[in-house]
């Protein structure tokens, strides 16, 4: 039967957890392990959570690159000692011939805990290149999501898709810019207010190629095979578990890791408009929890030296592209400072907050970043994800209770088995979406088991890893989304899926019998 719940809470079975007192010589007597010939465990954050992997690197092993560490802060790197000036952000003359260059992602005027800017120190200005010209468009990519494109199409419930696909190589080359689609959004980037969702597939690089997005901010999710990110900033190493946001206006070039990309990339991007991703506030919860901020990690300064000929600099403006060549990489910078950066998380590090005693705890307490919008009350977007944990609520319905959400629900799986969202085909790279107010909730005979079960202690989602994107927006859907992406499973839940919920009260005798006493007996 199909499964209808909009988070992945899954029934497994009771962890036993065995008590037994140690006795007097297993305390006295010490373990000794020989480090030279103890095998090495494999590197394993799927399973239950990052800390099990026992790395005292913060990256993954296939991760090159080094990073500085926390969220929003001022960083500053240079690759050659020196290159950053004392004192001062623009000197007369910048050490090594480099040429200072400001970027801002905010007004000048803004406020001091909301101004965002850099100072880059580079080989070559940014402003040396050609004119701008039109460029190839991608016809799957949308910016506007104003009622009146006859393009977009409201959906009043639920939609599910399978597996996104990744073109074949044989087929052609299609790289990042080409294989951005999008499902849906709301709201316009020239109103610096809205969002839109994407799907990313591609199986080639970027050759001599930059893109810049001057609309707003991309959070990329990545799903399949692994990307290695050139930013001005220096490189990201980006791969299946991990996230990266790249903010408004700052140029970079995503290339496939082929070694462990056979199949090429898949992932999916946020991208929103006129709004930063934040992290959220705690609360009682204290100084620690959810996504800890010095997990977040940007590239260090990263000058590239080994690209020749000339360059082509792509720059989005709502759905169109146009380019600009130049003689030089748009990657030259040899040093830096700012708090308008590139940053990744690895999502298998996020420190779950769960309900130790009763009831299910409301999905926002997974938020890993949040995005506001003018209603202080109601965000644009919040990013929540979905992993392995603990479940240990007592006299409790431990999966998620049949909801109707003011927020609308997109959902999609990076890893695990098939099964658990909304419907029985949210498989890994598909996803899943529940306009706001729908009505939906658990419905396998799994899930009705869960208000008979023993309850014990367990461990749930092992294995598997899901994102959920909350709105205050209902989206409007493009028609790659409901037709040309050739995946769309259903528009809504099959009406038998609801035979294992059925009418109990009617059958109760006790209730039967008040009703009866009061005249109130049902026909």
């Amino acid at each position: 039967m199909p499964t209808t719940t909009s988070t992945i809470d899954a029934v497994a079975a009771p962890a036993t957890l065995p008590v037994q007192e140690p006795t007097k010589e297993a305390i006295a007597e010490p373990v000794t392990i020989d480090v030279k010939t103890a095998t090495k465990a494999p590197f394993d954050t799927r399973t239950f959570h990052w800390t099990d992997a026992k790395s005292k690197k913060a990256t993954r092993p296939e991760d090159p690159y080094t990073y500085l560490h926390g969220f929003g802060n001022e960083h500053q790197s240079e690759l050659i000692p020196g290159a950053l000036p004392i004192g001062q952000n623009s000197p007369q003359l910048c050490a090594y011939g480099l040429y200072a260059e400001q970027i801002t992602g905010s007004s000048f005027a803004a406020t001091r805990a909301n101004t965002q800017r850099d100072f880059l120190y580079r080989r070559r200005p940014a402003a040396v290149h050609d004119a701008y010209r039109d460029a190839a468009s991608n016809p799957s990519l949308t910016g506007s999501f104003l009622p009146m494109n006859q393009d977009l199409h409201s959906i009043p419930s639920q939609l599910s898709w399978s597996a996104f696909k990744i073109p074949e190589k044989q087929s052609g080359s299609v790289d990042f810019t080409q294989g951005i689609q999008t499902l849906g959004g709301s709201g316009h980037p020239n109103l610096r207010e809205g969002l839109a969702y994407h799907i990313v597939a591609f199986n080639s690089n970027m050759e001599n190629k930059a893109f810049v997005n001057s609309d707003g901010d991309f959070l990329i999710v990545a799903q399949e095979g692994h990307m290695d990110i050139t930013t001005e900033f220096g490189k990201i190493y980006l791969q299946p578990s991990e996230i990266c946001v790249i903010q408004r206006g700052l140029r970079f070039k995503v290339d496939i890791v082929d070694e462990h990309s056979p199949n090429g990339v898949r992932g999916y991007i946020i991208e929103t408009w006129g709004s930063k991703w934040e992290l959220p506030e705690l609360g009682p919860l204290g100084m620690y929890g959810l996504a800890n901020s010095r997990d977040f990690l940007s590239p260090t300064a990263d000058i590239d030296t080994t690209s020749t000929g000339s360059w082509t600099v792509i720059t989005k403006q709502i759905d169109k592209y146009y380019a600009a060549t130049q003689s030089h990489t748009p990657f030259d910078v040899v040093a830096w400072h700012g708090n308008y950066v590139p940053y990744k998380y690895d999502l298998t590090k996020f420190a779950y907050q769960n309900s130790v005693a009763i009831d299910h705890t409301d999905p926002s307490i997974n938020t890993v970043l949040t995005a506001q919008s003018r209603d202080a009350q109601s965000p644009l977007c919040d990013f929540l994800i979905f992993g392995p944990r603990w479940d240990v609520a007592q006299n409790t319905f431990r999966p998620p209770y049949f909801h109707r959400n003011s927020a609308s629900e997109f959902l999609a799986k990076i890893y695990g088995p098939t099964g658990g969202g909304r419907s029985e085909v949210f498989v890994p790279g598909g996803a899943s979406y529940e306009a706001g107010f729908t009505a939906h909730g658990s419905a396998d005979e799994r899930a009705i088991g869960a208000m008979y079960m023993d309850l014990q202690p367990m461990r749930v989602g092992l294995n598997q890893l899901t994102f959920m994107l909350e709105s205050n927006r209902s989206l409007m859907f493009t028609n790659w989304a409901l037709r040309d992406s050739e995946v769309l499973v259903s528009e809504d839940i099959p009406a038998d899926a609801w035979d294992a919920a059925p009418d109990r009260f009617g059958k109760d005798p006790e209730a039967l019998e008040y009703l009866k006493g009061i005249g109130r007996a049902l026909s």
